[in-house]
């Protein structure tokens, strides 16, 4: 069923406030100075791949796109704006720069990765160039739009490798972070292999399949389990998967075995069982047992309760005889890492028609010194496997081999043979304001994602001590980087009565 509302309609209204103070008082500091003309280059990425994992799955650029589309100052957010007051009690800003606001779409260039993209840190998911306002402006909502997204999808694809093709039903609405949070947590969670979800305000806006059984109060309504499971099949007899815990287990597994034969007495199906609380391998055995016995080879066991891939795991190593997986707060919250440490940095800067003048943020830890450049990602690949990315400048191409330097450890070079098959990750996305991007169904990117996982060798998808997958910058660029470095540093440690 195709969704009956778009996302787009999410970002009807101006949320061009949705960004952090200082973004605003930055733009209005650079419009004072003359700056706004000036064009500039920033990156979206990451320093650590979350949950101690190998891999990071990209997601939220459906929204990027239609907030940059509706983005402008509405007359409520410019009226806002214009009675904020300094610590003087004088307007932070001026009438004529409100004016400037008011006028003020977005008419920058983005690249970006795909959603569904397997992605690994310090890799560019997303590359703006335009106005330095506007591409300052973006900072705060960027990130907000793509940091979440890219955390639960990748939560979603690490529950359903642990699956190991049994279905995943993402069931977080009732613990997720609002109705947004709720939303962007279905969504992505299906971008990452949840083949349906419970919430059914994501069914009807993007079209996920909807799946659910019933609540323990539905059992606790009536005076016996038996008349409760048998008014709901009455009730609803293509949907029979009866939750069996409400008081014992065992006994309600029996139950449902009655109703099913019921059922199949009617000419209809006996779905299956849900467990939701207690040893759920020991009793999901001696379920299957009772189930087969009966003749019901083909009714599914559903489990629940505060799983995760690591209990799933473990589920599966014990024989678990679970065929569905429903996961709702550690997938939808994130729970053991409930943020990605996305950043977005300034790379490049100039006036319109000069040359580029590279920036690069310096820290005394280099894990945290930004990379200069207007950058892209190649990704080799042998055999239909991936086997290495580069990120390069894209002024800066290589002739022949390519060179690869891990920015952490220089002493680690590889040579990444010519003859490899390659392709650039960073798609364009908006031109001059205007998007070209042929956007893919959700569908699609979720297909798009079990097809990037499976190019990459299964040690990177290890939940325990994972393989490292070869990320690395093209030599040129490193070589760059550490030019940049050592003027900076020399430039901060040089003063007029110094020997050197």
């Amino acid at each position: 069923m195709k969704p009956q509302t778009p996302i787009a309609s999410i970002y009807d209204q101006s949320l061009s406030l949705l960004t952090d103070f200082y973004q605003m008082t930055m733009s209005y500091g650079y419009w004072k100075a003359g700056l706004e003309r000036k064009e500039a280059v920033f990156q979206l990425f990451f320093r650590k791949t979350p949950f101690k994992g190998g891999f990071t799955i990209a997601a939220g650029l459906e929204s990027v796109i239609h907030f940059l589309e509706k983005f402008h100052f509405d007359s409520s957010d410019l009226n806002y704006l214009a009675h904020l007051q300094g610590q003087d009690g004088n307007p932070y800003f001026s009438e004529k720069f409100i004016d400037y606001l008011s006028k003020l779409k977005f008419t920058g260039d983005i690249d970006a990765v795909p959603e569904g993209t397997v992605v690994f840190p310090y890799e560019p998911l997303i590359r703006i160039q335009g106005p330095l306002i506007e591409c300052q402006l973006l900072e705060s909502p960027l990130l907000n739009l793509i940091n979440f997204p890219t955390l639960v999808a990748t939560k979603a694809a690490r529950i359903c490798l642990a699956a190991r093709g049994d279905s995943v039903i993402e069931f977080g609405v009732r613990r997720a972070q609002g109705i947004d949070g709720a939303l962007t947590a279905s969504r992505s969670a299906y971008i990452g292999g949840c083949d349906s979800t419970s919430n059914i305000l994501a069914g009807k806006l993007f079209g996920i399949p909807i799946k659910g059984t019933h609540a323990h109060s539905w059992v606790m309504v009536f005076d016996e389990e038996l008349e409760a499971f048998q008014t709901y099949a009455k009730s609803l007899p293509n949907n029979c998967v009866f939750l069996v815990d409400t008081y014992d287990t065992i006994k309600g597994v029996k139950k449902a075995i009655q109703v099913g034969q019921w059922l199949k007495q009617h000419g209809k199906k006996f779905h299956g069982i849900r467990l939701d609380s207690g040893d759920l391998a020991d009793l999901s055995i001696k379920s299957r047992a009772l189930l087969d016995e009966a003749g019901f080879q083909d009714a599914v066991i559903v489990a629940s309760n505060e799983l995760d891939e690591t209990i799933i795991s473990e589920l599966k190593r014990q024989g678990a005889q679970i065929n569905v997986w429903g996961v709702g707060t550690n997938l939808v919250t994130a729970k053991d890492q409930p943020a990605l440490d996305g950043v977005y940095k300034l790379s490049a800067i100039r006036d319109r028609g000069e040359e580029w003048k590279y920036k690069l943020k310096l820290s005394e830890q280099m894990l945290k010194v930004s990379n200069p450049g207007i950058l892209q990602v190649k990704r080799f690949y042998f055999n239909r496997e991936n086997v290495a990315d580069v990120i390069y400048d894209i002024h800066m191409p290589w002739e022949g081999d390519c060179q690869i330097v891990d920015p952490l450890d220089p002493t680690h070079v590889r040579v990444i043979k010519k003859e490899l098959h390659c392709k650039d990750l960073l798609e364009p996305i908006f031109r001059e304001g205007k998007c070209i991007y042929q956007r893919p169904s959700l569908p699609e990117i979720r297909q798009h994602t079990q097809h990037e996982l499976g190019r990459f060798p299964v040690g990177i998808k290890r939940f325990l001590n994972p393989h490292v997958y070869v990320v690395g910058m093209e030599k040129k660029l490193y070589d760059l980087k550490i030019r940049l470095i050592k003027q900076i540093r020399q430039s901060i440690h040089f003063t007029p009565n110094s020997s050197n």
